[in-house]
């Protein structure tokens, strides 16, 4: 079977037309075929080039030999002496090309060139479609159901694949072969297998963009979106801001009659949505999160990036929302911890803290009952928050001096001192590694605590999850974060010492 050159050229050209791709990937691609073919007729041990001229199609087939002083592949090295003949400037090293004759592809050889052609096309393909694609990460796209495997859902875009796995699809949400399905590109990857582009439905970003189509004010960049919070197809929280004081953000957001909030809500099959008016005040920014709930106080701890919020008793449940859902998207939204606690509470809280508080300064520092209970109004909780104060920040408070502040910081960082050495004592005692004490970020009374509940060596403290911790000591002091930090720390250095 002979393919003339005008043939050949018209069959690149349909091929490339068809799966568009470069015409130059296809001939390239035949090229290879017919080399393959080539050593298929001449033999496997030839060093064979083909080239095609992509004007005219015309096909040569050369057989490239080494110029070599001894043998030792026939098919691609040739003696100096015989080089000569061919090429009188002929060295060591050169090349010598010997033009072979075209040859017939047989039903065999043709079939092998057929699947060579097809491979390279697949690569150009697939290099197409990641070059295509690799910018569009962030964006939502727009494709068909092909098949699902194994609760993955292969969808068909344009002319290229996409697959949204099963954690990456709503729970519940069910689609057929040929349905459209629109979906957020998380990611795209260009391995061994090809390129994969990795969509996701419950994305945070999926929610925003779906809100950038519907509402206008956010696509001009009126308005922005300043955070997201998701619990895919349960419920979401989203921030909005606008410097324009004419705009309301969240009403342009919620639409006439709810129309451009509704769209987004039907796209994610009834997933209810919270618009949040966003705020450069933190306490603010809190309150508004909680929303429909309404809030007393807040009370704010910057170092532990936490805040108190103080709710009415019939306000509780509303705010915490069902299984906690509301003010733990709301603790997402804003970045901060967020403890909801009721006025009772609260009220109860306070009297009990600063009854401890009066009563530690009383007996550890030897103050009178009103000096004690200035300190504790003052905020001051333990004896550490008085040793390791400004003088200046102490004699500020009202009927105190710079004398009795440093006589109070003085007393302080001694009990401090002594109680920490009574207490590296303990922890000895109670067989607890040093390299716990030295390594991890904790205060002693805080290794004793763990101490008492069996954490004595790294493994122990790796082997805990952040709300066993938080149940181990509950007034660490220290955000969710915090503590998931020095777990990993613990983590790191224990699989560090089991490679050794």
């Amino acid at each position: 079977m002979n393919i003339g050159n005008t043939e050949m050229i018209q069959i690149a050209d349909a091929v490339a037309r068809d799966k568009g791709i470069p015409r130059h990937s296809v001939i390239q691609a035949m090229e290879q075929a017919i080399q393959v073919a080539s050593r298929k007729k001449y033999g496997h041990d030839n060093n064979i080039k083909v080239t095609i001229n992509q004007q005219n199609g015309e096909t040569k087939i050369n057989r490239v030999l080494e110029v070599v002083e001894v043998i030792e592949n026939s098919g691609s090295q040739i003696l100096l002496e015989d080089a000569i003949h061919k090429n009188p400037d002929a060295k060591i090293g050169d090349e010598i090309i010997e033009p072979l004759p075209p040859i017939d592809l047989g039903r065999v050889v043709a079939q092998s060139a057929k699947q060579v052609i097809i491979q390279k096309v697949r690569d150009a393909e697939r290099a197409r479609q990641y070059e295509e694609f690799k910018d569009r990460v962030g964006e939502i796209v727009s494709g068909t159901v092909r098949r699902v495997e194994f609760g993955n859902i292969i969808i068909e875009l344009g002319r290229g694949e996409a697959v949204l796995r099963r954690e990456n699809a709503i729970k519940g949400e069910v689609f057929k072969v040929n349905e459209r399905i629109r979906a957020y590109i998380e990611d795209v990857r260009n391995d061994s297998k090809g390129p994969q582009i990795i969509l996701s439905r419950t994305h945070p970003q999926f929610l925003a963009q779906l809100f950038t189509q519907e509402v206008p004010e956010i696509y001009d960049n009126v308005i922005e979106i300043k955070s997201v919070a998701r619990e895919p197809g349960l419920k979401s929280k989203i921030a909005v801001y606008t410097s324009d004081s004419s705009i309301d953000a969240v009403g342009s957001c919620v639409g006439v009659r709810g129309s451009r909030v509704q769209a987004v809500i039907n796209e994610l099959h009834g997933e209810k949505i919270d618009i949040i008016q966003w705020s450069s005040d933190q306490a603010t920014f809190v309150i508004n999160s909680l929303t429909p709930a309404e809030v007393s106080k807040v009370v704010i701890d910057e170092d532990n990036k936490r805040i108190e919020v103080v709710v009415p008793t019939e306000q509780l449940s509303i705010a915490i929302g069902r299984r906690g859902q509301n003010v733990r998207l709301a603790s997402h939204l804003t970045g901060w911890n967020i403890d909801v606690m009721t006025e009772e509470e609260e009220s109860k809280r306070r009297v009990e803290e600063f009854n401890y508080a009066s009563k530690l300064f009383i007996n550890e520092l030897g103050v009178e009952e009103v000096l004690a209970q200035l300190l504790a109004v003052e905020g001051f909780a333990s004896l550490e928050d008085i040793a390791y104060t400004a003088i200046e920040d102490l004699s500020s408070i009202e009927g105190f001096d710079e004398e009795l502040a440093k006589e109070l910081i003085s007393r302080a960082k001694q009990v401090v001192e002594e109680q920490n050495k009574d207490l590296l004592v303990q922890l000895d005692h109670l067989g607890v590694d040093k390299d716990l004490i030295r390594l991890v970020n904790l205060n002693l009374q805080q290794m004793r605590i763990l101490a008492d509940n069996g954490i004595k060596k790294m493994e122990d403290l790796a082997d805990l999850t952040i709300e066993e911790f938080i149940k181990i000591v509950p007034a660490s002091g220290l955000s969710n974060d915090e503590i998931g930090d020095i777990i990993k720390k613990a983590t790191i250095i224990t699989e560090e010492e089991n490679k050794e």
